[in-house]
């Protein structure tokens, strides 16, 4: 029952990326059939009202050779056939631009909310599509209810807006009753393609409606309860157990690595039980001492080892190894604020290792730290001087 009330938990959660990239292999992105409709539906109608006279004249030519029959039409059914064939075509080409505005204007229209995605998943056969009882929650569900609204409200917004058009034109159309046939067919057809454009026209404020609702209704679809969350964190990344042990092992190898650059080091300052850090210097660079290795407890006890057997001289001070430690990264130039104190220990284990070392008797410096770059074990600063 409890895993149950969890898959049944409200879905707050912002969809993942993951989720998101296996929707829209499904298919499921967001659509906005009333942008194409209203589209295609407007373009079609700003064709008619520009090119509608000589789309007029091509429909009536066609109208009137089709009503004209000789004797051999009359006679010779494949003379009748062969032009009926004629006049299928030269319709099909007199429609032609109209098919090819409409598919271009589709096409365009079709990828502006969502993008463009082709996915066979969507196409394929399921056994829910089938399932009766689905198909009655479709037709009588809320996304139902949405569509029949929209129906109406497009059924009201291109009536109203036609009725009052050619209410309007009423005295036009008594005019036009009294003109010539030609004539009267070309103000009709102007009075129809004009009604015809604005009448369309209003399918844009349904479709500005559709657009943000069908965008607002597919992420709410998206969206993820905690749970499912946390379930596709741990088949992404894993349990936090095998985290944990990949951690482990990245600490591992970054420690026998830091390990193996302690032979580059010069000298190892230490606390001395709790912190080493390890520092290379190069005379002949213009660059500060680097930290080549640093670590606490297991890990100093490691490097003070390690430099043992490469031979590194150890160094003594609590306060300088602490901030080194804090202040430094491995592979990191130590910083300005420590130069005089750690050049005080570089040239004194400098001076030592000297071939003049017996000629030269100098004490042990005592490194003195700036007072904002003293810390306690725990990393916080400390205004306690302890040499």
């Amino acid at each position: 029952m409890a895993d149950q009330q969890d898959d049944s938990q409200e879905k707050t959660e912002e969809p993942t990326a993951r989720r998101l990239s296996k929707a829209r292999e499904e298919g499921q992105i967001a659509r906005s059939t009333e942008i194409t409709i209203a589209a295609s539906v407007i373009s079609v109608a700003i064709y008619i009202f520009l090119f509608g006279n000589s789309l007029l004249g091509n429909v009536a030519n066609i109208f009137a050779k089709g009503l004209v029959f000789d004797s051999l039409a009359v006679l010779e059914p494949q003379v009748g056939l062969g032009r009926l064939s004629d006049a299928a075509v030269e319709a099909l080409l007199t429609i032609l631009p109209i098919l090819i505005l409409t598919g271009v204007v589709v096409l365009v229209c079709s990828g502006l909310i969502g993008g463009y995605n082709f996915s066979w998943k969507s196409i394929q056969p399921k056994a829910s599509k089938f399932n009766p009882i689905s198909g009655f929650k479709r037709m009588f569900g809320t996304q139902a209810l949405v569509n029949l609204a929209k129906s109406i409200a497009k059924f009201l917004l291109v009536g109203g807006v036609t009725y009052f058009l050619i209410d309007a034109s009423v005295t036009e159309f008594a005019q036009i009753s009294l003109m010539a046939l030609e004539p009267g067919l070309s103000a009709s057809a102007s009075i129809l393609t004009t009604a015809f454009l604005v009448a369309s026209s209003t399918l844009i404020i349904i479709a500005l409606i559709d657009a943000p609702y069908q965008v607002y209704q597919h992420n709410q679809k998206m969206k993820m309860s905690l749970k499912e969350v946390k379930d596709e964190q741990k088949q992404t990344e894993g349990s936090p157990e095998v985290k944990q042990r990949i951690r482990q092992k990245q600490r591992e190898v970054s420690a026998a690595r830091m390990l193996e650059a302690i032979s580059e080091a010069d000298v190892i300052i230490t606390n001395p039980e709790h912190f080493a850090v390890a520092l290379a210097y190069d005379p002949s660079s213009d660059d500060p001492p680097k930290v080549v290795a640093k670590g606490v407890d297991f890990i100093a006890d490691r490097i003070r080892e390690r430099g043992g057997e490469e031979g590194v001289p150890l160094f003594q001070s609590p306060v300088l190894a602490r901030a080194l430690y804090f202040t430094t990264e491995v592979d990191g130039f130590i910083p300005e604020p420590l130069f005089e104190a750690v050049a005080q220990v570089i040239a004194y284990i400098f001076n030592i290792n000297s071939i003049n070392r017996a000629k030269t008797q100098q004490s042990k410096p005592v490194p003195r730290v700036p007072d904002d770059m003293i810390f306690d074990e725990d990393g916080r600063q400390s205004q306690i001087f302890d040499s």
